[in-house]
């Protein structure tokens, strides 16, 4: 079920009462299609994929039950596309935050689990690293070797969830509608600051959830703390912190700056809001302090 009332703000009401996508001994034709195209959307990202992009021979080695859904699981994750997709052009840490996505549908819980993981790359390889996710007791115990990974934190399951499971993972996912590669911040981290100081993240809706842009920190640390537009000195004393995407520069070429986040008071906030709109900005978000 739902592991919060606010799922169909945050896009993942798709999720509730979904059952996993699971290969059974007499699958249809249809069924196994299905099945295929459900590791290509969760482990590949949610992309826009082109048949001459498919693996056309582990397909059909699934197809005649010559290798289980676990099997087609590791070669996707492991072939040239995904390394394309989501290694070559990506920070290692951002690297790592999807392959625990992808492969055991969760996002990382701490410190530790990035650090194991950058350590075995080093020593043994992109493959023995992929390998050390599919084989692990967490998936064997999830998944097994004929479920499709499927994202774990997004509803309650009562089965090792930890309590920043959800905010980390809706760091990590974009609503239905987005891609893994389609993200506005790139082949950055998404969660480093949080896992390294052990906090929870901020839960922002996706975009097309009804509450607005799609939500993007600030690179160079959490711009709160220097970007100050007011300060309790004046007026109520009430503060908000507002998160500004997407402000375009002036003359050409139109250039599309990264976020900003300032500090204001109560008495200044629809003015900045009106500026920023006539800027051609979206309001991220607006967070009492």
């Amino acid at each position: 079920m739902a592991i919060t009332t606010a799922a169909s703000r945050l896009g993942t009401s798709a999720f509730s009462d979904a059952a996993p996508v699971e290969l059974r001994p007499y699958a249809t034709s249809g069924e196994i299609e299905a099945v295929i195209l459900a590791v290509y959307q969760q482990v590949l990202g949610n992309p826009h994929l082109l048949t001459s992009e498919r693996l056309v021979i582990a397909e059909s080695l699934l197809r005649d039950r010559q290798i289980t859904v676990q099997e087609f699981v590791r070669q996707v994750a492991k072939s040239d596309l995904y390394k394309q997709m989501f290694f070559h052009s990506n920070f290692q840490s951002r690297t790592i935050e999807l392959n625990y996505k992808h492969l055991l549908g969760r996002a990382p819980y701490a410190q530790s689990e990035i650090t194991e993981h950058m350590d075995l790359y080093q020593s043994k390889g992109f493959d023995a690293d992929i390998d050390s996710y599919i084989d692990s007791p967490e998936y064997q115990t999830t998944f097994g070797e004929n479920i499709v990974p499927y994202y774990r934190d997004l509803v309650t399951t009562g089965v090792g969830q930890r309590s920043v499971g959800l905010p980390r993972l809706l760091q990590l996912y974009r609503g239905a509608a987005n891609s893994d590669r389609a993200q506005l911040i790139g082949g950055a981290p998404r969660l480093v600051k949080d896992v390294a100081q052990n906090t929870a993240s901020t839960v922002v809706p996706p975009s097309g959830s009804g509450a607005g842009f799609a939500f993007l920190p600030a690179l160079k640390g959490d711009a709160s703390f220097s970007a100050f537009g007011g300060s309790k000195a004046f007026g109520s004393g009430q503060l908000f912190r507002v998160e500004v995407a997407g402000i375009s520069g002036p003359g050409y070429p139109k250039v599309r700056r990264v976020n900003k986040a300032v500090i204001i008071p109560y008495e200044e906030l629809t003015p900045h809001m009106q500026r920023v709109q006539r800027q051609g900005g979206k309001i991220a978000s607006v967070t009492p302090l």
